[in-house]
């Protein structure tokens, strides 16, 4: 049975016949070697023409598709396809791996590009957005990533002459990128009018932002920035697929088969036809082109690759040629010559050379080939054909000799008999035809027994038989020549056959996996010689086994290669080669056999490194031939440490309950219990299922781990310290080079490493996101950089990490068994290795990936079970202990000898300076030599040779030994037993800790009045222990069986142990001896107790739901309590020994009377009132609240009340112990909660004197004893309890301001819709009306003799030549963004400028003179604005801005850093907050950025921002989180506030730690809304509140209050760094002594306030910040105010509207004012040149037009309360007021002439009044049959006109004052206007743009020249025409800042400058506007 395992030949790749040319492109490339790289399949190929040799990269698990050259041309990138495709970067000379980048693509990748220095990779996925991803490729690390496009992307460049800036191209578009931090932003290019919009396949970058580009027609496309310049019509006349730049110029190749050269300048230089050539032909199609010097190679679509000399380009060289596109299956050998034959679907039949590599014949078929077969003489070469037909040539000149067609069906399969007389063809439709061969291929019979197609046959030797395969896998026999088929079985069972390429058959069932029944093994070919048989299958792998292989699943090797299916395998004549070739790849792979003699000498050739599993030398049925595996480690092997529920899943469980229960109990609850405990000494040492680790650290104390807690233990005082972070089993240790960090790993959902300091026993880095269920195995590097760690999902990942920055270096998959250990390499940081189950493996680091190589064994040995491994004494050194108990010694990858170590495994092992330390199974220690020659001592485990004066016992001899560690003079040893022992050298051994072993752990018992307790566990042993403070095991006995509870006589003297087989026994409590056992029930005794007081009875509870009573004394059992439905869980006695309470399994909660056992009925209220001796009861009224709102989900196992009845003490499911106030009542009780225990903890219990809580983990096999610290007594240390799991339900207050900000939704731009409710068909969609002319059908002559038409607008600068306005340039802003953003006014330089935000413009504003400068790289809205405050980055400015979904593409939310100087972007951080950014901070050093997004999780993350690098990112709270800023002396802690939580952040590697504020130090403390936050020295943190007090925070416990430090809610908090004086501001009214504005000092004692002047009712101060001497404010009302601290003097700076839409907006006639009119109830008068406002006006109404009269004498404004106000401008009195209507009023206008007013409204009308009749204002008539409501109005210059646009997209006019409509089309073009602000009418068509489906233009204003034209729509843009502009979508200059919707704009007088007024950002713009040159 040799199939057990893999033969021992081997078969290496020599050469590839092909090349893809199919879909793919710029694929083939000259190395700096000279040697031409490409690739076919899934291997890369470099070969060099001048030894005509070929190299393999075969890195790769699936088809290539895509090659980039690094600059300097000796490394190579790849991409290739598949569901999780990667890419390899790679070394031509030497073929190996330098970096594998991998995980962002999904599908494969279709272009790569390195960058100039060639640092950066670019590459661009398939995926549906067709990602586009740079690299930092070295590191393996991503730098950014964005949305491609929407089609596919053919090609990308770096532009090398700009850095970070990239082109890519592909399905009709071209996109030039800008990459900024992390952020990659496209911009579309613009083919205008220059070129057709097209298809473009390929470009290069040249100088001065040039880029060139071919085009799908054959142009050349030139760009310059982002705009086609011109076009090379006709470079080539079809698609140009490749474009090459090279030193002297550019190169392109097409689909018309010419290549192209051009200068640097792009002019042509010379064309290469190669269809004309000798080698041409025609439809020759150019994929890929690369120039070189005077070479040019050319790869075509046909896989042909030339090499072209410039001089001699007539006589191009053809290098490499395979089969072009179409499936490949016909393969066959000649019979006595190194050639084999091949056919495929490309009709074309090729003879190859197999000793020169090369083709040596082709001849061009009518139909595609399937198959082939050459006679036994080589004369003849017979095709089977896809038609059904078959054709014969002879060989020598391939001229025909026979063309038959008997079948209809594809010929799938033909074969020659061995004597040279027959042909057999196979048919797909399920026939074989036999033909004579001497008889001109004559019919000679027909095998008709299969019911499907036939895939196989193979001729006996003697060649009267036939045997087929076909499509269902059946095998049949056939009589020859006749073809009758052959049912008798023994007829051919001696027959030999001359081939075998069968798949199916009794020597060859090995081939198939045991437990499979698919058929997808294409081809296999016997080599009966060698006894070897190579199969060929559809997953690409070509595979040998021996031969024969009988029994299914046989051992093989694999060798990868081809892409998809190889459809065709076979033996050279001479057994010397093995061809394969692949069906879609169309390659053919010549692999050279190498026979197991030869094998030594091969290897020695670096084996092939695998990336790809796939080339693992073994099978996959590796377990099939094991020898037993050991038992300790078989049952290791099936733990899975899976869990039901995780500890990550907890909140979201807790929220999906909290929503069930929200209609639960609402009442104020109790408090959590004073007390508190603190874990004080574990028993216990996880050795039963983990190995090494076991550490001395550096000051000799000794760190391990058990359950949840990585222990510290001191030896000399016998004390423990204690590691709490992690949440769930500790799997693995690891201690750092300096002995003084520690990692440790844990089982979880997304577990989580920990390195921790064991000095300050602190968190430094927590590692997570990359493994799943649990981390196995960690190991440190020798410089303690680095970090190894393996994980435990099905593929054993392993990781590498730098774990200071918490980064990942690189990821790969280990191993699909277990791995036991992973080691690096003290010599070299980039090399492991990982050890395990049959598996030793060795790794080195590749960029983001790992390549690993399969331990070479050689004939040594087998394939081991690694338990251990160490390196030794040189890098190449390493040793590993196996299973057997041998060591392992390997040089390299190679096993150079084993040595016999140990009986039974080999669990440990520890290098030393000068040798090894190993332990095993046996118990043994051994001390070996340098290099495992000799067995330097021995130390056996054993009893007698503890030390005198151990503590202890040990349990039994020679315990399996799981962990060595060497130090302090000393071995230091980890039993299975979880014992510790120290042996010193000379051989006394010393106990140092113990727990139990392996077993759940129940039974538990505390003395009646001595400081020991019992345990009893499954591991069969009852043991006592001490719990004073010498913490030892005191005594220990075995039983026959497990046990699973235990209880000591009141008196002390007796111990009852329950057992797992349903007996108990009583045993004397000082020396363990049996006193008297009884056995009366089947199933498990789960709990025992005696009566109180004198102990008289004993009552015993089982599993069988039964309790018995016993009589101590009598020894009888005297009463059964029956009645209870389940297992019975706990029992308590009442104090006077008569009534027993009894918990279920079924939640019920019983009572008994004893002695007899009858059940009673108790009140539930009478329950509490009886006093019982003890309580350990988890039902009933006073225990209700201990259970958890999850209390589906997890069980309470346990509880313990003290002996004061204060506290209850519980321990559950999850492994918490949790501290309640009792009784308990009502469901979700206030607790303390503590982790230790890992999973379920089993019992708790209080000694005799409540000083400490003994607590047992079920799993987890420990004992912790936990102090209790009363209240009161205790320093105030932390707790590391979290407080309860429901929120408490009140609310945290409530403010107006407050719930706005938290309710607002923020839309972005791109999907605001109108503001305005328009109905109808927009202007661009409608029909326009024929003229009355073209109704009558009158052609008017071109020239009309008619007057010409009058101007469309009265100017008012006639004379003057008219200069067209070419730009607008941003000068001022009124508007600041305070109504619902925070902390987002600072001051810059010292005080001299104020720097802040509106809409989405950043604004620097001087305070002195008022000039303004801006920031406009946001695309929308900025809601925060924080200042770097580190001196190194000065004026170093972050914003946060409003984004869509957070998919990283140009509308995600982002983050923009930028100095605010000089305005220059610093670094764009595009985040996964979706919706966007509402927090920014920086850290004290300034390099990190903390931001919060609005995101339903409320993401809290933190960037390193100048390298646009996400460092760590978490869910920060369900609610809205308002505000979280850095400490200001840190980088790494952080605090956040929001709606009912403040949390204390800690940044540690790449993880968040967060603890949620605790109030429960204070008295009726709640958790309020917090609004702001401060610092303060030694920790000290302030919150502001709802309610207005301030909290002050020491660590994360509030510590007091400061009430009513405001009267209304605190908004803004401002640490000043200088003096650590804090400002606060809040909401209040102002009155004497308050303030709105308070000045504190540093620890919030005293403070001064201050109040605003502004005038308003109540201040609401919303940011506030502290510079020289000065306070500055932001307010609620947009204003700005600078406050002197000594004569508390204000200062407004800034004013703006306080709510919006300012819809009003006027501009004075003659001077620089404007008015405008907002919601907010005001009209405030501007003055641009003195950059402020003059004057406000409060209507008490919200106003909603104004206008000045001609001479600007008056102003008239419209309120939206339908009334309208006419002001004398002088005075501001009022002269009239009228309120005709009851809507609001939408537009107001004086006539030119001043006589009329016209008032139009949302009540559809317009209504004239006669101002010359004076301020009576009597409306003198009004406009009918007004189709909607009114938007805009204007007079005609001669003032008898007026035009009204309406809301339903139609323009009317009327006569004046009449109104009576004009219909006249010819009439109302006559009229000359006196203002144009109408969005309608045909003169302004092309405003409306495409893609205004949901948005409208809301507002439009000609020039006073007349000939521009601005807009402002609902997108916040304002655009700039020339006017008239009828054209649809006509031309224009686009203004971003605004938010969303523009509500109006106007030019001043003198068309000096555009106002434009925001709808959302309640801002005024005043654009300068530029007029071009004369």
């Amino acid at each position: 049975m040799a199939a057990r395992s893999a033969p021992s030949c081997h078969l290496r790749l020599e050469w590839v016949y092909g090349y893809r040319g199919h879909q793919c492109r710029n694929n083939l490339y000259y190395t700096a070697a000279k040697e031409i790289v490409y690739f076919v399949a899934g291997v890369g190929v470099v070969y060099s023409p001048r030894e005509h040799r070929q190299k393999f990269y075969r890195g790769h698990s699936d088809d290539i598709i895509s090659l980039a050259l690094h600059p300097e041309r000796v490394l190579v990138a790849t991409g290739q396809v598949g569901k999780e495709p990667y890419i390899c970067v790679w070394d031509s000379y030497t073929v190996q791996t330098i970096s594998v980048l991998k995980d962002v693509h999904t599908h494969g990748i279709a272009c790569l590009a390195f960058d100039l220095d060639g640092q950066r990779l670019v590459s661009v996925g398939l995926d549906s957005k067709n990602a586009v991803c740079v690299w930092d490729w070295k590191r393996g690390k991503m730098l950014s990533t964005a949305p491609g496009h929407t089609d596919r992307i053919f090609d990308i460049s770096w532009d090398l002459y700009q850095p970070n800036k990239l082109v890519s191209c592909g399905v009709k578009h071209i996109k030039f990128w800008s990459l900024c931090g992390n952020a990659l932003t496209p911009k579309r290019g613009v083919f205008g009018k220059t070129g057709d919009l097209q298809t473009i396949l390929c470009l290069a970058c040249a100088r001065d932002e040039l880029t060139y580009s071919g085009a799908l027609s054959g142009d050349i496309y030139v760009w310059k920035g982002i705009n086609l310049i011109r076009t090379i019509q006709g470079a080539h006349t079809a698609g140009i697929f490749s474009m090459n730049a090279c030193e002297e110029g550019f190169a392109t190749g097409g689909r018309d088969g010419c290549i192209r050269l051009w200068d640097l300048t792009f002019k042509p230089i010379t064309v290469i036809d190669l269809r004309e050539t000798d080698q041409g032909y025609k439809g020759l199609s150019v994929r890929s082109v690369c120039w070189r010097g005077d070479h040019i190679l050319v790869g075509t679509q046909d896989s042909e690759i030339f090499e072209i000399v410039v001089h001699e380009r007539k006589k191009p060289f053809l290098i490499m040629q395979g089969h072009c596109e179409g499936e490949l299956w016909a393969l066959a050998i000649h019979p006595t010559k190194p050639l084999a034959v091949t056919g495929s679907d490309d009709r074309s039949v090729r003879i190859w050379s197999l000793v020169d590599h090369a083709l040596i014949a082709r001849c061009n078929m009518e139909e595609p080939i399937r198959c082939a077969a050459v006679n036994v003489d080589g004369i003849h070469l017979a095709l089977g054909m896809k038609d059904g037909s078959f054709t014969v040539l002879r060989v020598r000149d391939m001229t025909e000799v026979v063309h038959i067609k008997d079948r209809k069906e594809a010929i799938h399969e033909l074969k020659y008999s061995p004597d040279g007389t027959y042909l057999a063809v196979g048919c797909n439709d399920s026939s074989v035809d036999i033909y004579g061969v001497s008889q001109r291929y004559k019919k000679m019979g027909e095998c008709v027994g299969s019911l499907s197609f036939i895939t196989h046959l193979d001729w006996s030797s003697d060649s009267r038989y036939l045997q087929t395969n076909d499509g269902n896998g059946k095998r049949l026999f056939y009589r020859m020549p006749g073809g009758k088929e052959v049912t008798n079985k023994d007829e051919t069972k001696g027959v030999h056959w001359a081939s075998w390429t069968c798949v199916s058959g009794l020597e060859v069932n090995g081939i198939w996996p045991k437990y499979s029944d698919i058929n997808d093994i294409n081809s296999v070919d016997g080599n009966y010689i060698g006894q070897v048989l190579v199969t060929a299958d559809d997953y690409g792998i070509v595979k040998l086994f021996r031969y024969p292989c009988l029994r299914k699943g046989a051992k093989f090797r694999k060798y990868i290669g081809h892409s998809a299916h190889v459809t065709n395998v076979r033996w050279s004549h001479d057994h010397q080669w093995v061809i394969s070739i692949g069906g879609a790849d169309h390659a053919v792979f010549q692999w050279r056999f190498i026979p197991e003699r030869k094998l030594k000498d091969a290897l020695h050739i670096a084996p092939q490194e695998s990336l790809a599993d796939s080339n693992s030398d073994e099978s996959d049925s590796d377990l099939s031939d094991v020898p037993e595996l050991d038992s300790e480690i078989e049952q290791e092997t099936q733990l899975t440490y899976r869990r039901q529920v995780y500890k990550e899943d907890l909140p979201q469980l807790k929220e999906q309950y909290k929503e069930k229960q929200k209609s639960g109990t609402s009442k104020r609850r109790e408090r959590a219990p004073g007390n508190s405990i603190r874990l004080h000494f574990v028993h216990g040492y996880r050795g039963y299922d983990c190995r090494s680790n076991l550490f001395y650290t550096q000051i000799g104390e000794i760190v391990y781990h058990v359950a949840a807690v990585g222990v510290i233990y001191n030896r000399q005082q016998n004390t423990q310290r204690f590691y709490l972070g992690h949440d769930d089993d500790i799997l693995c240790l690891a201690i750092h080079p300096v002995k003084d960090y520690v990692a440790t790993g844990q089982v979880g959902r997304d577990p989580s490493i920990h390195i921790w300091d064991t000095e300050t026993i602190k968190p430094l880095s927590i590692l997570k996101g990359y493994h799943q269920y649990g981390v196995c195995a960690v190991d440190f590097s020798a410089d303690g950089k680095r970090l190894a760690s393996v994980g435990i999902d099905e593929s054993h990942t392993v990781v590498l990490w730098d774990w200071k920055k918490g980064e990942k270096l690189s990821i790969a998959r280990g191993s699909k068994d277990k791995i036991f250990v992973v080691k690096m390499n003290p010599y070299v940081p980039d090399k492991l290795i990982t050890a395990g189950i049959k598996h030793m493996k060795f790794w080195r680091r590749a960029g983001g990936g790992l390549v690993g190589r399969k331990g070479y064994i050689g004939t040594l040995g087998k394939n081991e079970t690694m338990m251990c491994a160490v390196y030794g004494w040189t890098e190449e050194m390493a040793f590993s202990g196996t299973s057997t108990g041998d060591v392992c010694i390997w040089r390299d990858i190679f096993l150079v000898k084993t040595v016999k170590a140990h009986d039974g495994p080999v669990f440990s092992m520890h290098a030393l300076e000068k040798g090894f330390v190993t332990g095993g199974k046996d118990g043994v220690v051994a001390l070996w030599d340098d290099s495992f020659e000799r067995c330097l001592k021995t130390y056996a485990v054993k009893r007698a040779a503890l030390a005198p004066g151990s503590k202890g016992l040990l349990l039994e001899d020679n315990p399996s030994i799981r962990a060595i560690s060497l130090g302090h003079g000393h071995i230091l040893v980890g039993t299975k037993n979880g014992e510790i022992l120290e042996v010193d050298k000379s051989g006394p051994i010393t106990l140092l800790v113990q727990g139990h072993m392996e077993g759940e752990v129940w039974g538990l018992a505390t003395h009646p009045y001595l400081p020991i307790c019992a345990t009893v566990s499954d591991d069969k042993t009852l043991r006592i222990w001490d719990l004073s403070p010498s913490h030892c095991m005191l005594a220990v006995r075995k039983l026959k069986k497990g046990g699973r509870c235990c209880c000591f006589s009141p008196d002390g003297k007796a111990l009852a142990v329950g057992l797992c087989d349903g007996s108990f026994l009583m045993a004397n409590a000082d020396t363990l001896e049996d006193l008297v056992s009884f056995h009366h029930r089947k199933d498990i005794i789960s709990d025992i107790r005696f009566s109180p007081g004198s102990g008289k009875y004993l009552a015993v509870a089982s599993h069988d739901s039964f309790v018995d009573i016993y009589n101590v004394m009598s020894s009888k059992r005297v009463g059964i309590c029956k009645g209870a439905t389940s297992c019975i869980t706990h029992i308590d006695w009442d104090i006077r020994g008569k009534l027993l309470q009894v918990n279920t399994g079924a939640k019920e909660q019983l009572f008994f009377e004893a002695p007899r056992g009858k059940r009673q009925t108790i009140p539930r209220m009478e329950v509490e009132k009886i006093g019982w001796a003890s309580w350990t009861s988890v039902l009933g009224l006073c225990c209700e609240g201990i259970w958890p709102v999850i209390g589906e989900v997890t069980d309470i196992t346990a509880s313990c009340l003290t002996h004061d009845k204060m506290v209850l003490a519980t321990g559950d499911d999850l492994g918490f112990v949790k501290l309640f106030r009792y009784p308990a009542k009502g469901k979700f009780g206030k607790f303390k909660r503590y982790v230790a225990h890992s999973t379920q903890v089993t019992n708790v219990r209080w000694t005799y004197d409540d000083s400490m809580l003994v607590t047992l983990g079920g799993a987890d096999m420990s004992l912790m004893v936990w102090t209790n610290e009363m209240e009161g007594s205790r320093e105030k240390r932390p707790c590391d309890s979290e407080e309860s799991d429901t929120g408490s339900e009140e609310d945290g207050g409530y403010d107006s301001d407050v719930t706005r900000e938290n309710e607002i939704s923020y839309t972005i731009r791109a999907l605001s819709t109108n503001i305005r409710p328009m109905f109808g068909i927009k202007p661009h969609l409608q029909q326009k009306e024929p003229s009355i002319d073209e109704r009558q059908g009158i052609v008017r002559p071109p020239v009309s003799r008619a007057p010409p038409q009058p101007e469309k607008l009265q100017t008012n600068n006639v004379g003057k030549k008219k200069r067209p306005i070419e730009d607008l340039m941003l000068e001022l802003v009124f508007g600041y963004r305070g109504r619902d953003c925070r902390n987002n006014v600072h001051y810059l330089n010292d005080g001299d400028d104020i720097i802040y935000h509106t809409a989405s413009i950043g604004i620097l504003h001087n305070v002195a003179t008022g000039t303004q400068s801006f920031y406009q790289e946001h695309n929308d809205d900025i809601l925060c604005l924080t200042v770097n405050q580190h001196p190194k980055f000065i004026n170093i400015v972050a914003t946060g801005q409003v984004g869509d979904s957070a998919d990283m593409s140009p509308t995600a939310p982002s983050v923009h850093i930028w100095d605010a100087v000089n305005k220059q972007t610093l670094a764009i951080l595009r985040c996964y907050h979706s919706k966007g950014v509402c927090s920014v901070s920086f850290s004290a050093t300034g390099k990190l950025l903390l931001s919060v997004g609005l995101d339903p999780e409320h993401t809290v993350t933190i960037w390193r921002w100048q390298e646009g690098a996400k460092i760590a990112s978490k869910a920060g709270h369900n609610q809205r989180i308002f505000v979280a800023e850095f400490r200001p002396d840190s980088d790494s802690q952080f605090v956040s506030v929001g709606v009912k939580h403040v949390k204390f952040w800690t940044l540690a590697g790449r993880a968040l730690l967060s603890k949620k504020g605790l109030l429960s130090t204070l008295e009726d403390a709640r958790m309020q809304t917090m609004l702001a936050v401060a610092f303060g020295a030694n920790n000290l943190t302030f919150t502001g509140t709802i309610s207005g007090d301030v909290c002050v925070w020491k660590d994360h416990i509030l510590c007091r209050v400061v009430a009513r430090a405001h009267n209304g809610p605190v908004f803004a908090m401002y640490t000043t760094l200088r003096d650590g004086l804090i400002v606060t501001g809040g909401k209040e009214r102002p009155s004497k002594e308050g303030g709105a504005v308070k000045l504190w000092d540093q620890e919030l004692r005293r403070c001064r306030a201050f109040r605003l002047e502004t005038g308003q009712v109540t201040d609401c101060v919303r940011s506030v910040c502290r510079g020289r001497g000065k306070i500055l404010v932001g307010t609620r009302n947009a204003e700005i105010i600078e406050v002197g601290e000594k004569n508390a003097a204000c200062n407004i700076l800034v004013n703006g509207h306080v709510d919006g839409p300012i819809w009003g907006l006027a501009t004075h006639p003659s001077r620089d004012f404007f008015l405008s009119a907002a919601e907010d109830g005001t009209v405030r008068l501007w003055d641009i040149a003195d950059k402020k406002m003059l004057n406000k006006v409060n209507l008490g109404h919200a106003a909603r037009t104004v206008c000045y009269s001609p001479e600007g004498d008056m102003v008239a404004i419209g309120m939206k309360n339908g009334e309208f106000i006419i002001l004398l401008v002088s005075s501001l009195k009022i002269w009239g007021k009228k309120r005709d209507r009851r809507c609001a009023i939408h537009d107001i206008r004086f006539s030119p002439d001043c006589r009329f007013l016209a008032v139009g409204s949302s009540e559809n009308s317009v209504d004239f009044y006669d101002l010359s009749l004076g301020p009576t204002l009597n409306r003198t008539s009004y406009c009918k049959d007004i189709p909607s409501f009114v938007i805009q109005m204007d007079f005609s210059a001669d003032s008898r006109y007026l035009q009204v646009s309406t809301g339903c997209y139609k323009r009317h006019v009327y006569e004046v004052p009449s109104g009576r409509h004009l219909t006249d089309q010819a009439a109302i073009d006559r009229i000359t206007w006196a203002t144009w602000t109408s969005i309608l009418g045909s003169e302004v068509m092309g405003i409306w743009s495409r893609h205004a489906e949901k948005a409208d233009v809301n507002c439009a204003c000609v020039s006073h020249s007349g000939i521009s034209l601005v807009t402002g729509d609902d997108f916040g843009m304002v655009k700039l025409f020339d006017f008239p502009c009828p054209e649809k979508f006509a031309k224009h200059k686009r203004f971003l800042g605004h938010s969303p919707h523009v509500t109006n704009i106007r030019f001043t007088s003198g068309d000096r400058h555009v106002i434009s007024a925001g709808g959302d950002d309640c801002s005024l713009f005043v654009w300068k506007c530029v007029h071009t040159p004369h």
